[in-house]
């Protein structure tokens, strides 16, 4: 072999190790940090349920903290079509998104039904729970739909009697910066506390409009100050709303619910 194709040889085989090495280090990197991305979410989801629920003060809350104000939160499974609880299984690793994309555990929705944009919806929900002294103070439900640009992911924190808003935020979205992405302003989010969302007859009612709200209005309460130079992400956020309060989302388990509540029967 001539030192030129000897060097050449050399010179391949330094670049294969190198590629090899670099794999091996990038994959146990890719592995090693999976665990602590997945953990992340699931704290981050932690996070929000308790800012929904007014459980703490700052986003910026440690980890211990949310790790010890979560201790108030109780989780559930609820169907959907019945409003039933489901308790044969296991809450932390059932994945809405997933089942939301599996035939056999989504609900297909006819255009007309999916006025949140959404498509299909999982079977079986998580719902969240406050408890105080044994007493369920706040219930916390899971919500989303489109916006303008994004799938819009938050938590609607209500008060026992299921109408009155104790807190409500997104966790996820990819909406414009200082438009629709003001859906993460405090001021706005704070602006949801004690509204009403839903009507005397249980029927969904609330509304992001356009601009400020009458105050002096007759539904004032029923009303949320919209998205300034975001149109379609405050009706994005309203349609997303009356989706998940009425018939294909969570209606049949509200009803339940007051009734058990009306009966001091409310048990998980």
């Amino acid at each position: 072999m001539s030192a030129n194709n000897e060097s050449t040889g050399k010179i391949i085989l330094v670049a294969v190790s190198l590629c090899l090495a670099c794999s091996v280090v990038v994959s146990t990197a890719a592995i090693q940090l999976k665990e602590r991305q997945t953990q992340n979410k699931i704290l981050d989801v932690k996070k929000n349920i308790l800012l929904a629920a007014g459980l703490l003060s700052s986003p910026k809350s440690s980890k211990e903290e949310i790790e010890t104000a979560y201790g108030k939160i109780e989780e559930k499974i609820i169907d959907l079509s019945t409003g039933e609880y489901v308790d044969n299984m296991d809450i932390a690793s059932y994945n809405e998104r997933a089942a939301a994309k599996d035939p056999s555990r989504n609900v297909v929705l006819p255009a007309a039904q999916d006025i949140a944009g959404i498509k299909s919806t999982a079977k079986l929900k998580k719902v969240f729970f406050v408890k105080e002294n044994e007493q369920i103070t706040t219930i916390i439900l899971p919500v989303h739909g489109k916006g303008l640009w994004s799938t819009m992911y938050g938590f609607l924190a209500l008060a026992p009697d299921t109408t009155t808003v104790k807190g409500f935020g997104y966790y996820e979205h990819g909406e414009t910066p200082g438009l629709g992405g003001e859906v993460d302003n405090p001021k706005w989010k704070a602006s949801w506390v004690g509204k009403k969302v839903l009507a005397r007859n249980y029927e969904p009612a609330i509304e992001v409009v356009k601009g400020s709200v009458d105050k002096s209005g007759p539904n004032a309460d029923y009303q949320v100050d919209g998205l300034s130079g975001a149109t379609i992400t405050s009706v994005g956020v309203t349609n997303s709303l009356v989706f998940w309060l009425g018939e294909n989302g969570y209606m049949k388990f509200l009803e339940k619910f007051r009734n058990q509540y009306a009966t001091a029967s409310v048990s998980l």
